[in-house]
């Protein structure tokens, strides 16, 4: 199959970048022809290496770059042949849905965000996905008819983007705590930053790990300075692969308030990561709903103390939940993805008439 990703960039920090390079690079591999259309980026070397060919089509939103990116996008749509073209963001899928309806190609989209308003324009797609079974129920409510509609839950295992990882486990200070993300609100590190604050104050060995980065780094960083427990507080910074560290801490920590299936968890459940997630939107069907990882509240950081703190204070607990890490770890590789995603192009060129 000749298939076609659209997304605005190619740049390393957003996992929605994360999870179409992975699939780009996987369905390449099972020997479809593959190309990705975007602003560009980091990951264009890789895509190349593995065979994904790239265009450029800006998706700067002003009216005139984008008439004129519609313009280079059905160009680069015909050149290419594209049996099948897969939206991942807002932008790009109001981009690629005149150029489909124009060439009668199907377009399948990706609601990675559910939590967006904008995520209902994702609708326009032939066939959407939703990357857990939360946005899928969430785009319902929306109004996308349940025919159209296909969860591929996110997976990261056996990705390109992780080939040439370096699997040495990174020294930490133990007991280490370990959060992986961007660094903007809605990932709760101030929850967790609390939570160590109590923590610290009977486990003064401790010490907390933040890799990542983002517009928030700063502030965060503030906060953690005023904390008695600073000195126990890492950051890290941004890493183009946290497996190292992942390997090498005790407790792996997401205190998101909104994600809808974050690739990290997949990353840290690999690791063998002892995980602890938030209850909401896709960690739960991530952790097996308890299974593989223990599920706190949102927003609650002497809960989330306490659950660290029992985790610390027995460390046989913690090597318990890191074999549960691995409880039906199988269905979270890259290959599945490809073969349910691959699933859906077939059911939207057999009903490409829905348009």
């Amino acid at each position: 199959m000749r298939i076609m990703h659209v997304l605005n960039h190619l740049r390393r920090l957003n996992g929605h970048v994360h999870a179409a390079v992975d699939l780009a690079c996987a369905q390449a591999a099972q020997g479809h022809v593959v190309s990705i259309a975007s602003g560009g980026g980091d990951f264009e070397a890789l895509l190349q290496r593995n065979g994904v060919q790239t265009f450029h089509v800006d998706h700067k939103r002003s009216f005139a770059n984008l008439a004129k990116s519609l313009v280079y996008l059905r160009g680069h749509v015909r050149s290419f042949g594209a049996e099948i073209v897969h939206a991942h963001m807002m932008t790009s899928a109001v981009l690629a849905f005149p150029v489909c309806r124009l060439s009668g190609i199907p377009l399948v989209t990706t609601v990675h965000n559910e939590f967006e308003r904008s995520a209902i324009l994702m609708g326009i797609g032939t066939r959407v996905i939703a990357v857990s079974d939360v946005v899928g129920a969430s785009m319902r409510k929306r109004g996308v008819p349940a025919a159209r509609l296909s969860v591929v839950l996110n997976g990261t295992i056996g990705s390109a983007r992780m080939r040439d990882r370096d699997f040495k486990p990174a020294s930490l200070h133990s007991p280490s705590i370990l959060f992986v993300g961007g660094l903007h609100p809605r990932k709760g590190l101030p929850d967790l930053l609390d939570a160590f604050e109590i923590i610290h104050r009977t486990a003064p060995n401790a010490h907390l790990y933040v890799v990542g980065n983002g517009p928030h780094r700063q502030e965060y960083e503030n906060k953690a300075a005023a904390l008695s427990s600073a000195p126990a507080i890492t950051f890290v910074g941004a890493t183009n692969d946290p497996y190292p560290y992942m390997a090498g801490a005790d407790i792996f920590v997401l205190p998101s308030h909104a994600d809808p299936a974050p690739l990290v968890l997949s990353e840290a459940r690999e690791a063998r990561c002892a995980v602890i997630g938030t209850e909401v939107d896709g960690i739960p069907q991530l952790l097996e709903h308890g299974e593989a990882g223990i599920l706190v509240p949102p927003s609650d950081p002497s809960a989330l103390a306490a659950v660290i703190q029992h985790l610390i204070d027995t460390p046989g607990q913690i090597e318990e939940w890191k074999t549960k890490s691995q409880s039906k770890i199988e269905y979270l590789t890259i290959e599945r993805v490809a073969n349910e995603t691959l699933q859906v192009y077939q059911a939207a060129q057999s009903n490409n008439s829905l348009w």
